[in-house]
């Protein structure tokens, strides 16, 4: 069973940058999922990926899964691609997009 130590990316749903300050240690599914056949819910006897570890750098979340002798797999966090916008953009008359109409 490895690990993944990732740092979350930003959600899509919001534009602050809130819980990706950290970096996070999550245990890959050792089984696959089984549906349960009386109510159709999905269940797992793993519970390791119910856990979800949270660090402040990288070298703690490496260190921890050392200590507890984790084999693991690291991500590098992807830069953002932030290209900051402005409403009134637009509506600017110089605008290269082409022209804007309803």
């Amino acid at each position: 069973m490895v690990a993944r130590i990732y740092k979350p990316a930003k959600t899509a749903m919001q534009s602050g940058t809130a819980k990706t300050h950290y970096w996070v240690l999550e245990h890959e599914p050792s089984s696959a999922r089984e549906i349960d056949p009386l109510m159709g819910w999905t269940s797992s006897g793993d519970m390791n990926t119910q856990v979800t570890l949270r660090f402040e750098t990288r070298d703690e979340a490496v260190a921890y899964a050392e200590k507890h002798k984790i084999p693991y797999q690291v991500f590098d966090e992807q830069p953002r691609a932030a290209r900051p916008k402005s409403y009134s953009d637009n509506f600017r008359s110089d605008r290269v997009d082409g022209n804007w109409t309803h």
